[in-house]
């Protein structure tokens, strides 16, 4: 009777002796890319065989698998989204972009791609997600500028569940830039010269920074204009108007950077897609609870603040009710 009554408790992911669920379990997993492997994590809940997984596409520039990059921002979204999600019975892998982090071999140069080339390496991850687990269809799910990755890359949806896009642009990323720039009047002495700069760059077009002002360079330096001319080049409302799978847009009221505007907008452009406003939510995921953009970007270095309450529910709530294909 007491190893029947342990094979129970087993099954059921609970720890044995505690009556609390076992602990996901966490391991490496890799994807081939362009020059050498592309890595990621891999967060299965205990004894879930045939959990919902939901591949994670990080946002813009140095941002790694948990949502962190080097400039500051240490919120940990990402990462504790994949543990939230675990506690619901979904897993997730999440990656770091080819050139970056546990992915640099994948490329010699991180500058040098474009959203096309991210597309394609969110394929190969989901073959390999499927080789690893025999999950027939996997989620992408993507952050910020991952979004607009998550919707190229669905633009051939072979063994894509569906999408779920978190604080995802509805605009051309040129306009949302310009948009980000307005909305500190610290930026009006450069704004000018600022939107000359991605005009140009929307044409198809580099641009000379040698007289540009400083505060400008980092955004338009040399080395990663071309593939900024690529990324302005993206319409997210177009991509997501011809992508027929289920689409979760998830985006939160007190983002500063992607505004509830461009969550309308994609579903505008998407009548079957279902709109999710997380209330007080901010764009690395975290509650907010003012207007205060001080107090709303202190949040970016804060790993221990919980993600907004509702974020997590609605995503594992989404992806759980809808049959893998």
């Amino acid at each position: 009777m007491i190893a029947a009554a342990v094979a129970v408790a087993a099954a059921a992911g609970l720890a044995v002796g505690q009556g609390a669920p076992a602990a996901p379990v966490e391991t490496g997993l890799t994807a081939p890319g362009p020059q050498g492997v592309l890595a990621g994590t891999m967060l299965q809940p205990a004894g879930a065989r045939h959990a919902p997984i939901v591949l994670m596409i990080p946002g813009s520039g140095p941002t790694d698998r948990d949502g962190n990059n080097p400039m500051g921002a240490k919120a940990a979204s990402l990462k504790l989204l994949a543990e939230g999600l675990a506690a619901h019975g979904v897993a997730s892998v999440r990656i770091d972009k080819r050139g970056m982090f546990g992915s640099k071999a994948a490329v010699s140069d991180a500058n040098k791609v474009t959203i096309g080339d991210y597309a394609t390496d969110v394929h190969n991850w989901v073959d390999t997600v499927r080789t690893r687990t025999g999950a027939p269809c996997v989620w992408v799910l993507g952050h910020s500028e991952g979004g607009l990755v998550a919707l190229a890359a669905a633009q051939q949806p072979r063994g894509i569940c569906g999408l779920v896009l978190v604080a995802t642009a509805g605009r051309p990323m040129g306009e949302v830039v310009r948009a980000q720039l307005a909305a500190n009047p610290a930026n009006a002495p450069i704004l000018d010269q600022a939107n000359a700069a991605i005009t140009a760059l929307e044409a198809g077009r580099t641009v000379d920074t040698s007289a540009m002002h400083p505060a400008l360079a980092p955004l338009f330096n040399p080395a990663v204009q071309a593939y900024e001319i690529d990324l302005f080049g993206h319409d997210p409302a177009r991509l997501i108007a011809a992508y027929s799978g289920p689409v979760l847009i998830v985006q939160g009221t007190r983002d500063i950077q992607i505004s509830v505007g461009d969550a309308k907008a994609l579903a505008a452009a998407q009548p079957h897609a279902t709109l999710a406003l997380i209330e007080g939510m901010n764009h690395v995921l975290k509650p907010v609870t003012s207007d205060d953009r001080a107090a709303n970007l202190a949040t970016y270095a804060d790993p221990e603040l919980p993600l907004a309450p509702g974020v997590v529910d609605r995503i594992a709530d989404f992806v759980a009710k809808r049959p893998a294909k």
